[in-house]
């Protein structure tokens, strides 16, 4: 997918988001970020999109100081969902000029990171909210492919906010995520000082492999779906994927 692919399905995520939840009460909790409600899970999203939008529009060469942000946010919660429509629509217009070198957490220095990054924060909250209202969520397999290949690329550098990957090291352990209604493949490796994606695994033979339609995997990965779900095949080291499933939670 291209920056441009990525923008308008941040577009077409939030719409779906919005129309999910906009006659849904606020209050309903959500299980898959415990101890939230809709409310909670909206707000979070609006701020997301709406702290991205800043970043993008300052074109950031280092880190933030601060991240303090007009959200406007609404007094009632009934109305969070035309309030994340419109940080969807704010967002929109800082999209331009996506290959300009720009300050990010993750691999990429561009200002392509971040709407990459506000589509797949979108994503999994729109399946958030689709799990609460009790509704089977539905992602494009070609879209949840980028966002395996996103989460696995982005992943060795969020220990910041996700601490438990520090401990995703090994003494040249392998895991092979693959997608069974494609192609593509991840081989992740494990070293004693770290570790990240092998971009050239395609062909290695991996201690455990995970392989799932891709939308599963991808929400395998975010911790929306448990590996014993119908549809995920596992096999290999379990004991590797327990330690791999037990600290990478994003």
């Amino acid at each position: 997918m291209t920056p441009h692919d990525h923008g308008t399905a941040v577009a077409a995520e939030t719409a779906r988001f919005v129309s999910i939840v906009r006659q849904a009460d606020p209050s309903l909790p959500v299980p898959t970020c415990p101890g939230w409600t809709l409310a909670d899970l909206l707000r979070h999203a609006g701020s997301v999109q709406r702290w991205f939008t800043v970043l993008l529009g300052q074109r950031i060469q280092e880190p933030p100081r601060s991240r303090d942000v007009e959200l406007r946010l609404p007094e009632r919660p009934e109305d969070y969902p035309a309030w994340l429509a419109e940080s969807a629509e704010s967002a929109a217009a800082a999209f331009t000029d996506l290959d300009a070198p720009m300050w990010a957490w993750g691999a990429d220095q561009h200002a392509r990171f971040w709407v990459r990054r506000m589509l797949f924060e979108t994503l999994v909250h729109r399946v958030d909210a689709e799990l609460a209202l009790g509704l089977t969520p539905a992602v494009d397999p070609a879209l949840a492919a980028d966002g395996v290949a996103e989460f696995l690329t982005n992943l060795p550098f969020a220990a910041f906010f996700a601490p438990g990957t520090a401990a995703l090291r090994g003494p040249d352990r392998t895991i092979r995520f693959g997608r069974t209604d494609g192609e593509d493949t991840w081989l992740v490796r494990l070293r004693p000082d770290g570790f990240g994606l092998d971009p050239d695994g395609a062909e290695a033979t991996a201690d455990a492999t995970v392989r799932a339609g891709a939308a599963d995997l991808l929400l395998l990965l975010y911790g929306r779906l448990d590996r014993t779900a119908a549809g995920v095949e596992v096999s290999g080291d379990e004991e590797l994927l327990a330690h791999w499933f037990a600290n990478s939670a994003f």
